[in-house]
């Protein structure tokens, strides 16, 4: 599956864990499901949220290394989705007691 219909999908919450056990990467499974909750967002929808961020916040060096990262892969949409889980963990950590969570993506009305 292509990463435009990885991201399409991680609305559904089945999906969504199934697609982050396939990273197997349980330490980044947990981290996003707690960096979820205070804001109400199962891990799919932080995932999702996570990947907006990336797209709408991330600078040019981000956008470097993600290149960097892709260059390397084996499944570059494995590997882009898992790099813009830590991207957006990271940058919520650096906001203690705020987080990101949906709070810095433009959900559209």
């Amino acid at each position: 599956m292509v990463l435009g219909q990885v991201l399409e999908r991680l609305g559904d919450e089945a999906f969504a864990a199934e697609t982050l056990v396939a990273l197997e990467d349980l330490n980044l499974l947990v981290q996003v499901e707690a960096a979820g909750r205070p804001f109400g967002e199962g891990i799919g929808e932080y995932a999702a949220g996570a990947s907006r961020r990336f797209a709408q916040l991330a600078l040019d060096e981000d956008w470097l290394a993600l290149m960097t990262t892709l260059e390397r892969a084996d499944d570059a949409g494995t590997a882009c989705l898992k790099h813009m889980l830590e991207w957006s963990l990271r940058h919520d950590a650096d906001s203690p007691g705020k987080g990101c969570g949906g709070q810095c993506t433009c959900k559209e009305s």
